[in-house]
């Protein structure tokens, strides 16, 4: 089991900033801005590549939260970032999408 699921599954703790049904958004633990975190969803899929047809609404819940972050804590500019596979930067095997703002 990756670490994302287990921080999911609360066997590993993690800075929650919010949680539903869907996906989890902590906050990263080597942060590269003021604001970093991590939006992952709940089903484990290793990598974007991995995304089928039926998870078009799951993923799409990534953006509508990273969204819904930004306007609660007035946040204007961000950057919203994928790393797919290890040769760029994918550290853990579970689609997850990074929120930076300063």
């Amino acid at each position: 089991m990756c670490v994302f699921c287990k921080i999911i599954n609360k066997e590993l703790s993690g800075e929650f900033v919010f949680e539903d049904q869907n996906l989890i958004v902590i906050k990263d633990l080597y942060p590269q801005a003021k604001t970093h975190y991590l939006i992952i969803p709940k089903k484990h899929i290793s990598t974007i590549s991995d995304i089928e047809d039926h998870d078009r609404d799951l993923i799409w819940g990534l953006f509508l939260v990273a969204r819904d972050l930004a306007k609660k804590e007035k946040i204007l500019g961000y950057k919203l970032n994928f790393n797919v596979w290890k040769e760029w930067w994918q550290e853990i095997m579970h689609v997850h999408l990074h929120f930076l703002a300063n």
